[in-house]
């Protein structure tokens, strides 16, 4: 593994702690020698993880679409910023950089980002970690819905745990490093797959 894509809000948030854990993910990353790859903007929790890598001496690679540039404030200090024509590309160029995902708190563009590669994993298009760094149970709620889900029969357990959960930065790195795909197809049957 040598790098990490993280999905996090543009936004700080309400608690001090997410910045705070973006941060220390920034560090962790650092110290493992992995490169980060996100969404390329200089604000929010983005910019906090961004900045952290950057001043750890780390490699922070950025893609970001021509039209969030200016909303997002593009950060122009990057080891690499990459400018592409939307949000299907920049999501296809951060997938490729990376060797794993990680969520940290955000809006719906997280989630959605978040959902797309976990989905992708589940489907065989990658057999790359997703995880969720989560930061004071910011990520409690959507853990219980997707239990839920297998509960009701919409989801199996085995492709549940390919979702990484650890609150702590260190903990989650080595999480992602020790990561197995599951080996059974997603439509094979509860029965076949045990």
């Amino acid at each position: 593994m040598k790098s990490v894509c993280v999905y996090c809000g543009s936004s700080f948030g309400v608690r001090s702690d997410y910045r705070e854990a973006a941060q220390a993910f920034g560090r962790a990353l650092v110290e493992a020698d992995l490169a980060l790859v996100y969404g390329g903007g200089k604000v929010g929790l983005m910019g906090a993880i961004a900045d952290e890598v950057l001043a750890r001496g780390g490699r922070a690679i950025g893609v970001i679409p021509e039209l969030l540039i200016n909303k997002e404030v593009g950060h122009t200090g990057l080891s690499e910023l990459h400018v592409v024509p939307d949000m299907h590309q920049r999501k296809k160029m951060m997938a490729d950089f990376a060797d794993a995902f990680v969520a940290l708190p955000g809006g719906a563009g997280t989630l959605e980002e978040l959902f797309e590669v976990f989905t992708w994993a589940q489907l065989g298009y990658h057999q790359k970690p997703v995880a969720l760094l989560n930061i004071q149970g910011f990520y409690d709620p959507l853990i219980a819905l997707l239990r839920h889900t297998v509960q009701e029969g919409f989801m199996r357990q085995n492709w549940l745990d390919i979702l990484q959960v650890e609150a702590d930065p260190r903990a989650l790195i080595a999480k992602l490093q020790r990561y197995q795909p599951p080996v059974a197809d997603k439509w094979t049957t509860a029965r076949e797959a045990v």
